[in-house]
């Protein structure tokens, strides 16, 4: 391919679905047509296999930073995703089956020699709620269980703890107990699906009150000061999409050593662009499948993560 116009492909959900003043996906996007890359969308639907060749129908994209008309699509065109020098993979959860088969499928370009971001592999080995289990010294005491009997003892042994699916995100089904909650029952037999499903349980944060702090790694390394998301009044989830608000947050050592510990490994990996969830002195996730938050650092900060992300690639490619 050529190096002076690199040919790049962003596989996510349907565009017209997004909201653009708060998409890091849209922020990328409009980083790589400022670059003059060839920009070219795809969703899931969009991509097959042939014979074992990773194969997709792209559409070059035209996209603006503008709330009630933010793209434009060009004519379609079909061919074998080696047309593509690099695809970001920025397809949101859920993490399910349909997810994992597009890695594969994305695994088979990137053996041909298309550079995809975040390695596919790396994808499906970094569940994003359980591989912080890698790193116990960075996070707080943690059960991933089915029984709902031994998730009980844990909130008993811990007296205040925080319950989640393995699966969710954006505060779903995310629920905080305390020892005798005389909803327990329910909310693990929900959880567990009656004892079928995996299920998390952590010990509460009294610290979530001054934000779950986003902190994001290109390469490694921390792109800037995080994100605090504040839960709202009488919640004790602080996902935006949950009604938390935002603000600036510095770094701090305890930040900086988690980032040390947990950074190589995730360029070792392959994840060229995270997402660490940090409440406290602890990291709750490790975000790895599309990562957001950069329009609200951006904002914030006058800073260009994208614009960092999009170095990062370059430089690993050459170009």
């Amino acid at each position: 391919m050529a190096a002076d116009r690199p040919r790049i492909g962003i596989v996510m959900d349907p565009i017209e679905t997004i909201t653009p003043y708060k998409d890091s996906t849209l922020a990328m996007m409009l980083e790589i047509q400022r670059r003059g890359w060839s920009l070219n969308y795809m969703t899931l639907e969009d991509l097959y296999l042939l014979d074992g060749q990773a194969q997709g129908r792209w559409r070059p994209i035209t996209v603006r930073d503008d709330n009630k008309d933010w793209f434009s699509l060009n004519e379609a065109r079909e061919g074998a995703l080696t047309e593509m020098d690099c695809i970001l993979m920025r397809k949101d959860p859920p993490f399910d089956m349909e997810y994992i088969y597009a890695t594969y499928l994305l695994e088979r370009a990137e053996a041909a020699g298309t550079r995809i971001i975040n390695r596919p592999a790396s994808l499906r080995d970094v569940s994003e709620k359980v591989y912080t289990a890698w790193f116990p010294e960075c996070c707080p005491p943690t059960v991933i269980a089915r029984d709902p009997a031994r998730l009980r003892h844990f909130i008993r042994s811990e007296s205040h703890a925080v319950l989640k699916p393995l699966d969710g995100m954006g505060g779903r089904d995310i629920f905080v107990v305390r020892d005798g909650d005389p909803n327990t029952s329910v909310i693990l037999e929900h959880l567990t699906g009656g004892g079928t499903r995996f299920a998390l349980a952590q010990r509460f944060l009294p610290e979530i009150s001054e934000g779950d702090r986003r902190i994001l790694l290109v390469n490694g390394q921390a792109t800037g000061p995080a994100l605090a998301r504040i839960p709202a009044a009488g919640e004790s989830r602080g996902n935006i999409a949950a009604g938390g608000s935002t603000q600036g947050s510095a770094l701090r050592d305890r930040d900086h050593w988690l980032i040390e510990r947990i950074g190589p490994v995730m360029r070792e990996k392959g994840l060229m662009f995270v997402g660490l969830d940090v409440i406290g002195d602890y990291v709750t996730e490790i975000n790895v499948t599309s990562p957001t938050c950069i329009r609200e650092l951006d904002t914030l900060y006058n800073s260009n993560i994208a614009g960092q992300l999009m170095d990062a690639i370059a430089a690993e490619a050459g170009w």
